[in-house]
């Protein structure tokens, strides 16, 4: 079972450890971004660049699964709370 925060935590149900919901869009942006860095330079021949954005993306991707995960977690914890983009 997926806990919503790390064990040893210091945030709480009441006030999360992470901005869960700002930290997805930004983890969005970062893929968006990184993605089309990435075909930009891979098209200019810019190959190491290019190889170092997808590698950016895909930590992105990661990093969207890990907070999708904890996103479901929290709501099994606290079904019908709505969260805003800081909490």
């Amino acid at each position: 079972m997926t806990r919503s925060q790390p064990r040893r935590a210091r945030g709480t149900v009441g006030h999360a450890y992470s901005a869960l919901n700002l930290r997805l869009a930004l983890a969005l942006f970062g893929l968006v971004t990184m993605t089309v860095f990435a075909v930009l330079a891979f098209w200019a021949d810019v190959v190491w660049l290019g190889v170092v954005c997808a590698i950016f993306a895909v930590v992105a991707v990661v990093d969207l699964v890990v907070i999708q995960r904890r996103r479901a977690a929290r709501r099994r914890e606290e079904p019908g709370v709505r969260h805003s983009l800081f909490e």
